[in-house]
C-alpha cells in the first residue's frame, strides 16, 4: 500500500467530481440537459497481518439523475398541451368569424329580412325593391366569403399536416441515428452510459411528442417509437417514414399514411393519431371545421331554397310568375380512389327542412347498399343489391342519392350535401322589377254585393298556373258558380272543400277560400295579377320566412345561425379552458421532473466547494506522504 497512491486516487476522484459539477453548471441553461452525478466507490482494502488497510477511492461511473416515470409523464403532458393549444388557436379563428357583429352573416341577414319587409310594406317602391336586391347581394357575398375562409382554414390544416409529417420523419431519422450512436458508444465505453447522447435522444423524443403522440418502448440501449395503432417510427437503428397523402375518400383532404413492408401505402385512421399539434389539427378538422362549414352550407341552401320556392308562388311587376331569387350550389359526390366500378353516383337535396350538418358514406359490399351518416356512424338507408332496380335512389335526411348503374363490390362514395353549396350562393336576379312581391290572383268583391260574403286566396301550390281569363264567382243561393270572361262555365280543379266555416275551390294550384254569408246574386272576380304593382301578398309570405321553423322543423334561419355561433363559441371556450388547465398540469410535471433532473445552481455550488475541499485534503495527504518520505531519507543519511 502507498500513502501516495491513496492521495492520488483521492485527487483523481475529486477532480472527476469537479469536472462533472463544472459540466452541470455550464449546461444549466441547456434545453433537455439532465444533471449528472459522479459515482465514487472505495478502492477496497489490502490484507496485512494487522488487518485490511484501504487503498483509496475510484470513480465508477458518471450517471444522469434521471426518473423514467416522470420523464414519460412529461412527454405525455407536453403532447396533450400541444394538441389543445393547436386546437384552441384554430377554433378561435372560426369563433371570431361567426361572432362578428358588424360585418358578419348575422347582421347582414337581419338587413336582408328588413329589406324584404320594406318591399312588403311598399311593393311598388323601386327604391325598396333595389334595397332588397342590394341586401341580398351583401348577404350572399358574406356567405361566400365565410365559405372561402373555411376553405382557407382547410388548406392551412393540409399545409401544416404536410409540414408536420416532414418534421416527424426528420426526428425519426435522427432518433434512429442516435440509437446507433448510443449503442456504439456504450459498447466502446465498456457499458458506461453516454449521458449527453442520452439527453439528446430524450430531448428529441420530447420534441417529437409535441408534433404527434407516440409510445416509447426502451429496449437495451435503444428507443423503439410507435405511433397510431402501433405503426413503428423507429426500431433500433432503423426509421420508417410517414407520408402526407390525399385522402382516398376526399382528394381535397390531406391525411397521414404509412408504408407497409410490401411497399403499399395505407392511410391511418385519424382517430388513432392523438396528441401533439397533428392530433390537434385532425381533431379540429373533424369536430369543428367540417360541422361548421356544413352548417353554413345548410343555412345557405335552406334559405335559398325556401325563398326560391316561395318566390315562385308570386308574380313580378310585369305579371310574370317569379323565378329563383337565389342561385345555390349542389351536393358533392366523391368516389373513393380505389373504386373499380364506373357508376356515376349523384346526390340532390329533396327536403331542406330535414338536412343535417353531416356528410355521408355510400358503400356496396357486393350484397347490400348502405348509406351511413358519418357524424354518428349510423346507417340511415339500405337496399339489397340483388333486388335493386336501376336507377336506384337511397333517401335519408332530406338527401336523395341516385345510383344509375350497379356499383362494384367494395366501392364507396362520400356524399357532402352542404359542404360547398355556400361557395356558389348568389342573387339570381338583379332587376328590381323581377321581384315577385304580388300574389298570382287578385280577388275583388262585386260592387252590388249585399251579403257579408268574403273571398281570398288562401294557398298557392308549387307549379301553379294563372287562369287564362278573368273568372267570375256568383253565388246562386246554395253554391258558387264559376264562369269565364265569355260567360262559359269554368270547372274548378277541386272543390267545394269545407275548411272550418269556409269553402275552398282550387284553380290550377291556386286555392280561393269563400267565407261569410253571401246573398243570392253576390259575386267575386278572380283575375290574374298582371301588374302586381299594389299587391304585396307574396312579399308578406317571403317576410314570414324569417321566423318560420324551416331548419329541422324546429329552427328559423336566425335560430340555426345563433345555435352554430353558440356551439362554436362554447367549444372554443371549452378547449381554451382545457388548454389552460393542461398547461398547468404540464408545468407541474415539468417542475417535478426538473426538481430531480434539473441543475440547481445552489446545490452545484455546494458540491463544488465540497469537492474542492476534498481535492485540497487529498493534496495534503500527498504532502504529508512527501514529508514522511523526506524524514525517512534524512534519518538514513
Amino acid at each position: 500500500m502507498s500513502l501516495f497512491n491513496i492521495g492520488l486516487s483521492g485527487l483523481n476522484t475529486a477532480q472527476n467530481a469537479l469536472t462533472t459539477v463544472g459540466h452541470n453548471i455550464s449546461n444549466a441553461a441547456t434545453a433537455g440537459y439532465t444533471r449528472q452525478n459522479t459515482l465514487i466507490a472505495s478502492a477496497g482494502g489490502q490484507y496485512t497481518s494487522s488487518g485490511f488497510f484501504g487503498q483509496g477511492s475510484n470513480t465508477t461511473s458518471v450517471v444522469r439523475v434521471y426518473d423514467e416515470f416522470l420523464t414519460g409523464q412529461l412527454r405525455n403532458a407536453q403532447s396533450a398541451s400541444a394538441q389543445l393549444s393547436t386546437y384552441s388557436s384554430q377554433i378561435g379563428q372560426i369563433d371570431n368569424l361567426l361572432a362578428d357583429q358588424t360585418g358578419g352573416i348575422a347582421p347582414l341577414m337581419q338587413k336582408f329580412f328588413a329589406a324584404v319587409q320594406g318591399v312588403s310594406d311598399t311593393p311598388a317602391d323601386p327604391a325598396a325593391r333595389q334595397n332588397m336586391i342590394n341586401a341580398g347581394q351583401s348577404l350572399t357575398g358574406q356567405v361566400r366569403a365565410a365559405n372561402s375562409y373555411f376553405q382557407q382554414l382547410r388548406d392551412g390544416v393540409n399545409t401544416q399536416l404536410q409540414s408536420s409529417v416532414t418534421q416527424i420523419n426528420a426526428y425519426s431519422q435522427q432518433l434512429a441515428k442516435l440509437n446507433d450512436q448510443i449503442t456504439r458508444a456504450t459498447a466502446a465505453g465498456g457499458g458506461q452510459p453516454p449521458n449527453d447522447l442520452l439527453d439528446q435522444r430524450d430531448q428529441m423524443v420530447s420534441q417529437l411528442t409535441q408534433l404527434v403522440g407516440v409510445k416509447v418502448v426502451p429496449q437495451d440501449n435503444t428507443y423503439n417509437v410507435f405511433v397510431g395503432n402501433g405503426q413503428p417510427l423507429v426500431m433500433g437503428s432503423n426509421s420508417y417514414d410517414l407520408k402526407a397523402v390525399q385522402s382516398s375518400a376526399d382528394p381535397s383532404r390531406i391525411t397521414i399514411a404509412y408504408t407497409q413492408a410490401n411497399g403499399n401505402v395505407t392511410e391511418m385512421d385519424e382517430s388513432t393519431l392523438t396528441g401533439g399539434s397533428v392530433g390537434g389539427l385532425l381533431k379540429f378538422r373533424t369536430e369543428s371545421l367540417d360541422p361548421a362549414q356544413n352548417a353554413i352550407g345548410r343555412l345557405s341552401v335552406t334559405l335559398a331554397q325556401t325563398f326560391n320556392d316561395q318566390h315562385k308562388l308570386g308574380v313580378d311587376l310585369t305579371g310574370q310568375i317569379g323565378g329563383n331569387l337565389f342561385k345555390l350550389g349542389t351536393p358533392v359526390t366523391l368516389p373513393k380512389s380505389s373504386n373499380t366500378g364506373t357508376s356515376l353516383v349523384s346526390a340532390s337535396i329533396s327536403n331542406t327542412s330535414l338536412l343535417t350538418t353531416s356528410d355521408y358514406t355510400l358503400t356496396y359490399d357486393g350484397t347490400n347498399y348502405s348509406l351511413t351518416r358519418m357524424s354518428d356512424n349510423t346507417v340511415v338507408a339500405t337496399q339489397a343489391g340483388a333486388t335493386a332496380t336501376y336507377p336506384l335512389t337511397l333517401s335519408a335526411d332530406g338527401v336523395d342519392v341516385k345510383i344509375p348503374t350497379a356499383m362494384s363490390a367494395n366501392d364507396s362514395y362520400q356524399i357532402q350535401p352542404t359542404r360547398n353549396v355556400a361557395a356558389s350562393m348568389d342573387m339570381a336576379i338583379t332587376d328590381p322589377a323581377k321581384i315577385a312581391a304580388a300574389g298570382p290572383l287578385r280577388v275583388s268583391a262585386g260592387t252590388t254585393n249585399t251579403g257579408t260574403g268574403t273571398a281570398k286566396v288562401s294557398n298557392v301550390a308549387q307549379g301553379f298556373s294563372l287562369p287564362a281569363t278573368t273568372i267570375t264567382a256568383k253565388f246562386n243561393g246554395a253554391n258558387y258558380v264559376f264562369t269565364d270572361a265569355t260567360g262559359a262555365p269554368v270547372v274548378p280543379t277541386s272543390g267545394p272543400t269545407p275548411s272550418g266555416t269556409a269553402t275552398q275551390y282550387a284553380f290550377n294550384g291556386v286555392t280561393v277560400s269563400f267565407d261569410g254569408t253571401p246573398k243570392t246574386g253576390d259575386s267575386f272576380t278572380l283575375a290574374p295579377n298582371l301588374s302586381g304593382v299594389s299587391d304585396n301578398g307574396n312579399a308578406l309570405a317571403l317576410a314570414k320566412l324569417q321566423t318560420t321553423k324551416t331548419i329541422g322543423g324546429v329552427s328559423s334561419y336566425n335560430d340555426a345561425f345563433a345555435q352554430l355561433v353558440n356551439d362554436v363559441g362554447s367549444r372554443a371556450k371549452s378547449v381554451q379552458i382545457a388548454s389552460t388547465s393542461q398547461d398547468s398540469v404540464t408545468t407541474q410535471v415539468q417542475t417535478a421532473q426538473q426538481g430531480i433532473s434539473g441543475v440547481n445552481m445552489d446545490e452545484e455550488t455546494v458540491s463544488m466547494l465540497r469537492f474542492q475541499q476534498l481535492y485540497q485534503a487529498n493534496a495534503k495527504v500527498i504532502q504529508t506522504a512527501t514529508t514522511l518520505f523526506d524524514t525517512i531519507i534524512g534519518i538514513g543519511r
